[in-house]
């Protein structure tokens, strides 16, 4: 059997390296937009309760840092929970299931996302892969595979 058969499931072939990578990088670019878009809202609110002048909030840099990593956490979860693809996924023609095809439920697709942020170099395993898996992939029984939407 050569590799080309083995990575060829009824459900889409396999991604590689570069893509994922790529889809990673607009998600990124994603949960910053959705951070900023909560700082804009917390200031607006905040402008109409107490009057002018317009300030974004001040966050303590750790603070910063621990929302916006619950943040990402929860936009991956949810967006492979529901639709089996997030915006960077859906964009690269991506789609991120369980064994049989199945959406991830959310305890895994929790389980993943905290995952790729923790170890995100667990990408670089996938040219090693016979089945082009991320580190992540082998620890919760995923597959990323190329389908349309």
């Amino acid at each position: 059997m050569n590799r080309e058969s083995r990575e060829r499931s009824p459900y889409g072939d396999a991604a590689g390296v570069v893509t994922r990578c790529l889809a990673a990088l607009v998600d990124v670019l994603v949960v910053a937009g959705i951070g900023l878009a909560a700082q804009f809202a917390y200031a607006a609110i905040r402008l109409l309760v107490t009057g002018p002048p317009f300030r974004m909030p001040d966050l303590a840099d750790w603070l910063t840092g621990v929302t916006g990593w619950i943040l990402a956490v929860l936009y991956l979860a949810v967006c492979w929970a529901t639709t089996g693809g997030t915006v960077g996924d859906r964009l690269m023609g991506l789609r991120v299931t369980g064994r049989g095809g199945r959406l991830l439920g959310v305890p895994r697709a929790l389980l993943r996302a905290v995952l790729c942020l923790v170890f995100p170099v667990g990408l670089f395993w996938i040219p090693f892969s016979r089945r082009r898996a991320s580190l992540q992939d082998v620890a919760v029984a995923t597959s990323v595979r190329y389908h349309r939407f």
